[in-house]
C-alpha cells in the first residue's frame, strides 16, 4: 500500500467531529494546519482524487508523511485553536502574512537648510529622527505633506552653495518649494520653515495653527505686515491641506476595507485602514491563488487579524466570505479582550460612499497584481467586477468568445477570440467554416463550432490553443444560443453566458439562459465585455468578408471555358488578384501550373471582350 492510500485509510478512521488537523512531513515538521467542521470528511479529501486540487495543495500532499488532529468542542473553538497554532508554528503551506515592513522614521537632516525625508533606521549622523512608526505609508504621506506645505527642498541640488544657482526647479514654479538653492532664502527663514514642519509632525496641525495665529496677530500689532502676511499664508495652506485630506475619508470613523485582485497565478489582498474617518494606513499582501475566493478571503481574515491587536467594529469586504458567522464572533471576542465593547460586522456595500471606497481599494489591489504580471490594472478590475456580476467562483482569467457571420445565410463562418488577463491573446484566435449546420441558424452553428472546439481540446490537451479550456465562454447571442450550447460546456464545468445587444449592436446585458444581467452598473466589466464583443464581431465578419470575396473572384473565372474551380484558385494564388489575371498576357498565364495554351488564350480573349 503506497503512502497516499495509507493516509487516506487513516483519515477515514477520524471522527466526524469539529477540530484541527496538523499535516507533518518526514522530519516531523508541521507544514499545514487547518480546521474542519467534520475531521473525517475534510482530511480524507486531501488523499482522494487530486483532480480538483490546486497546485499548492498537490505539493503539500506530496510532502505529507503523517498527520495529527485535535478534537474541538465546536467549530468556533476549532477556528480559535487553528489561529493560535498557525501563529505559533507558521506552517509553510498556510497563508503567512509576514510583516516585513519594520519600523520607519522621519529624518530631519542637520542644519543649515535641513531636509525632511523617510528613513528605515536611525543612524549616528547628527540628524534628528522622529518615530518610530509602524506604517511606511504613514511616514511617506507625512513627509510628502510637510515638504509641500512648508515649501521645503526635496531635489538633489546642494542648498548651502557659496555660489547659488540662477534658476529654481519646477517645484518652485508650482508652489511646492521656496527654492533655497537660488540663495534668495535666508538661512534663518528656512530654519523657521523646518521648525514649523517639525511642530506640525509632532504636535498636529491644530496646535500649530493656533500658534501661528497668535504670532500673526502680534506681527500685525507691531506693524510687521510682511511677516503677518507670510504667517497668514501658512495658516491658509494648513487649512487647504486638511480639505485635501478629506478626499479619501469615510463617514464611518473606524473601519477596515479589504479587497482581493487575482489573475493567472497571482493574487493580492489590499487593506485600507480608517481611523477618525481618515485613511490612516494601507497594506497589501500577495498570497497563493485558489479556485474558492470565499475560502481565500476567510483564510486571509484569520491570518490578518491573528497578527493585529486592534480590530475595527466594521470590516468592508468585496465578496462572499466563508465562515462569516464564526469570524464575526471570533473578532468580536478578540475586540472585547482589549476592552472594546462592540459587535464586529462584515459588509459588502453595493452603492454609495462605502462602495466607492471599496472600488478604490480593489483598483489598488488590481494595480499591484498588474505590476507583478506586467499588465494593466484596469483590465484586472474589469475581470474582478465580471466575476462578481456573473457569480463565478474564481476570476475568469481566460475568456473565449464566439460569433457567427454570414450574408443572408451565405458563406457562414464563425470566429473565436481569446482574452487572457483582460487583453486579447491573438495566438489563440481561431476561425471556423460552418460545415453541417443550416446556414442562418445561429444557435445550430454555434453548437457545431463549440462541439468541434471541445473535440480539439480532447485531442490536444495541454497545448496553449485548443488544448487549454477557458474559465468563461461568451456567445454573441441571447437565450436561444445559450440553450443550444450549454449541454456541451456543462460537463467541463465551463461557465457560459450570452452577450445581449441593443439596437445599436452594443452589449447591454448578459444571460445564462435564465434571465438577463445588466452590465452597465459595473463600469470596468462593461468596458471589458464590450471590448470582447466588438473584437469577436470584427474577427468573425473579417473572415466572412474574406471568404465571400474569394468565392466572388473564383465565380467570375468559372465563367470561362476550360477554367474549373481548381484552375481558378491556382490563377488567383499565382497572380494574387483578379485584376492581375485580367492584365496577364498569354505567355504569363502559361506559367501557372497545369495551364494549357488553349485555356490561356480563352482567358485572354474573355477579358479582352469584357
Amino acid at each position: 500500500m503506497d503512502k497516499i492510500q495509507q493516509l487516506r485509510k487513516a483519515a477515514m478512521a477520524l471522527p466526524l467531529s469539529p477540530g484541527v488537523y496538523l499535516m507533518k512531513d518526514k522530519g516531523g515538521n508541521i507544514i499545514y494546519i487547518g480546521k474542519a467542521k467534520a475531521l473525517k470528511n475534510r482530511v480524507s479529501q486531501y488523499f482522494g482524487s487530486d483532480t480538483n486540487h490546486t497546485e499548492k495543495v498537490r505539493q503539500m500532499v506530496a510532502h505529507v508523511d503523517r498527520f495529527d488532529y485535535i478534537v474541538a468542542g465546536s467549530e468556533f473553538e476549532a477556528l480559535v485553536l487553528e489561529c493560535s497554532l498557525i501563529k505559533q508554528y507558521a506552517p509553510k503551506y498556510n497563508i503567512l502574512l509576514k510583516d516585513d515592513k519594520g519600523y520607519c522614521y522621519i529624518r530631519v537632516s542637520p542644519p543649515p537648510y535641513s531636509r525632511i525625508s523617510e528613513a528605515k533606521q536611525q543612524a549616528n549622523d547628527g540628524a534628528r529622527y522622529i518615530g518610530p512608526f509602524m506604517s511606511s505609508f504613514v511616514v511617506k504621506q507625512a513627509v510628502d505633506e510637510v515638504n509641500k506645505l512648508f515649501g521645503l527642498s526635496t531635489c538633489r541640488r546642494p542648498l548651502a552653495w557659496k555660489k547659488a544657482v540662477e534658476r529654481p526647479c519646477l517645484n518652485h514654479h508650482i508652489g511646492q518649494c521656496c527654492a533655497p538653492c537660488t540663495g534668495r532664502v535666508p538661512e534663518a527663514e528656512y530654519a523657521e520653515r523646518v521648525e514649523q514642519a517639525v511642530a506640525y509632525l509632532t504636535e498636529g496641525g491644530a496646535k500649530l495653527t493656533a500658534l501661528l495665529q497668535k504670532r500673526m496677530e502680534e506681527a500685525a500689532e507691531n506693524l510687521d505686515f510682511e511677516t503677518a502676511a507670510r504667517l497668514r499664508d501658512r495658516i491658509r495652506a494648513i487649512a487647504r491641506m486638511k480639505d485635501k485630506q478629506k478626499v479619501v475619508s469615510s463617514r464611518v470613523k473606524v473601519q477596515d476595507i479589504i479587497a482581493l485582485a487575482a489573475a493567472q497565478d497571482v493574487a493580492c489582498f489590499e487593506v485600507f485602514r480608517f481611523t477618525g474617518g481618515a485613511l490612516s494606513d494601507r497594506e497589501h499582501f500577495f498570497v497563493d491563488i485558489t479556485d474558492d475566493t470565499a475560502a481565500m478571503r476567510a483564510e486571509f481574515v484569520r491570518r490578518y487579524y491573528s497578527s493585529r491587536e486592534d480590530v475595527p467594529p466594521h470590516v468592508v469586504i468585496d465578496g462572499e466570505l466563508e465562515d462569516e458567522e464564526l469570524l464575526t464572533r471570533w473578532l468580536t471576542e478578540k475586540a472585547a479582550a482589549r476592552g472594546k465593547r462592540y459587535h464586529v460586522s462584515f459588509h459588502v456595500p453595493q452603492r454609495g460612499e462605502q462602495a466607492a471606497l471599496l472600488n478604490m481599494c480593489a483598483q489598488n489591489a488590481a494595480e499591484r497584481v498588474a505590476g507583478r504580471l506586467q499588465t494593466g490594472g484596469r483590465e484586472l478590475t474589469g475581470l474582478a467586477e465580471l466575476q462578481q456580476l456573473l457569480g463565478l467562483a474564481a476570476v475568469p482569467n481566460r475568456i473565449e468568445s464566439y460569433d457567427i457571420s454570414h450574408t443572408a445565410g451565405g458563406d457562414p463562418v464563425a470566429g473565436m477570440v481569446t482574452f487572457v488577463g483582460g487583453r486579447p491573446y491573438k495566438a489563440a484566435y481561431r476561425r471556423f467554416e460552418i460545415k453541417e449546420a443550416t446556414a442562418g441558424d445561429d444557435p445550430a452553428c454555434l453548437r457545431e463550432v463549440l462541439s468541434r472546439r471541445l473535440a480539439e481540446y480532447e485531442a490536444h490537451k495541454g497545448d496553449d490553443g485548443f488544448g487549454t479550456l477557458p474559465d468563461l465562454v461568451l456567445l454573441d447571442g441571447g437565450e436561444a444560443q445559450v440553450a443550444a450550447v450549454k449541454p456541451l460546456t456543462e460537463p467541463y464545468g465551463i461557465p457560459l453566458f450570452g452577450l445581449v445587444k441593443d439596437s445599436h449592436h452594443r452589449t447591454r446585458a448578459v444571460t445564462d439562459g435564465g434571465g438577463e444581467l445588466a452590465v452597465s452598473a459595473k463600469r470596468a466589466a462593461f468596458t471589458l465585455v464590450s471590448a470582447i464583443q466588438e473584437e469577436v464581431h470584427r474577427f468573425a465578419i473579417g473572415y466572412h468578408r474574406k471568404k465571400r470575396g474569394k468565392r466572388t473572384l473564383t465565380t467570375s473565372l468559372l465563367d470561362i471555358d476550360g477554367v474549373g474551380k481548381v484552375r481558378a484558385q491556382a490563377l488567383l494564388k499565382h497572380f494574387g488578384s483578379l485584376t492581375a489575371v485580367k492584365n496577364a498576357k498569354v505567355e504569363q498565364l502559361l506559367t501557372v501550373k497545369g495551364m494549357t495554351r488553349p485555356v490561356a488564350e480563352a482567358i485572354r480573349q474573355h477579358f479582352e471582350n469584357e
